[in-house]
């Protein structure tokens, strides 16, 4: 996989999990049509027969139910049923964003948990921007690959709107294909 397809990618999927839609996340996407074609023929035509406007209600609404409602898009309340946040290095993903340089300010963003989905797509972005190899895959196994996939699979069957399911299926796909590409620069080990 290319490295700047795989910046692109990351940074999207960060900016569609960090918060609902607003009219210039619609004007972009309207505008890229070959992003649209590659989450499915259904967003296309959601797309196609609906104004800015429609679009904008029926993406927040969904998103609002999906990831603010019904439940949040953060691995310790995905993986541990008590739904709380660890802070600091207690949370294994701070740890590991600490471990590799990755400073995150919990005051500069509206995402309350360092292990929401948003936080963790864009540290993978800053692995890959960084050309940290092994990191990328340890992140992928330890956490994304672990969680996230299992998370939108479940999570498709939640979304109103064409985009959120087709988000749903090509998020998960990415990932899985991300965790194939990066196991494929680790070294085998003898044993």
């Amino acid at each position: 996989m290319d490295k700047e397809y795989r910046l692109y990618i990351y940074a999207f999927l960060s900016r569609t999990m960090a918060d609902t839609a607003d009219k210039r996340y619609i004007s972009d996407l309207r505008q890229n049509r070959d992003l649209l074609e590659l989450f499915g023929e259904d967003t296309v035509k959601f797309f196609d027969k609906n104004s800015d406007e429609e679009i904008l209600d029926a993406l927040n609404e969904d998103f609002s139910s999906m990831f603010v409602i019904n439940t949040q898009a953060v691995e310790s309340f995905v993986l541990d049923a008590k739904n709380e946040t660890l802070v600091g290095l207690q949370n294994p993903v701070m740890n590991f964003y600490y471990k590799h340089g990755f400073e995150l300010n919990m005051n500069q963003t509206e995402l309350m948990a360092p292990d929401h989905l948003s936080i963790e797509l864009a540290f993978m972005q800053t692995l890959i921007f960084r050309d940290e190899k092994a990191p990328q895959f340890e992140f992928l196994k330890e956490h994304l690959f672990l969680w996230a996939v299992p998370y939108m699979i479940g999570m498709k069957s939640m979304a109103i709107t064409p985009f959120y399911r087709d988000i749903c299926d090509f998020m998960a796909e990415f990932i899985v294909a991300d965790y194939e590409y990066c196991s494929s620069f680790m070294e085998p080990v003898d044993g």
